[in-house]
């Protein structure tokens, strides 16, 4: 089932805009509805304003109308195994539930299933459930 959101996240990549950092990355989300929902980080001269590809893929997923993670991939065309940032680990843990599998990828596949709560232990919990 993760090489669909691992082929998903690699085709997102791919709209990266990342002029700056020339540091594409790549999210898909598989949600509660079974939809995968994609993103790409977007950059802004004013660096604090742009954002990460996680965090667009979320917002493509509460926008399909979907409000859970049940896995997620992440690729780096320029870092194998590249892990969310911590910003964007407590946005997914939002969506998330502890265990739910986030997927490293390199460029041939998924390389590393990690769980939300290995990914960010003690991480602030929410009442959505």
């Amino acid at each position: 089932m993760s090489h669909d959101l691992f082929e998903a996240a690699r085709g997102a990549m791919a709209f990266a805009h990342a002029p700056y950092s020339k540091f594409p990355v790549g999210a898909a989300i598989r949600a509660e509805d079974g939809k995968v929902y994609t993103g790409a980080n977007i950059e802004n001269l004013s660096f604090p304003q742009g954002w990460c590809a996680e965090p667009t893929a979320i917002s493509a997923m509460i926008m399909g109308g979907a409000k859970k993670i049940v896995e997620m991939a992440v690729i780096a065309e320029k870092l194998p195994l590249c892990p969310p940032c911590g910003g964007c680990r407590q946005k997914i843990s939002e969506f998330a539930s502890k265990g739910t599998k986030i997927y490293l990828c390199d460029e041939t596949g998924v390389k590393k299933t990690m769980t939300m709560d290995e990914l960010l232990p003690f991480s602030f919990e929410t009442e959505l459930g």
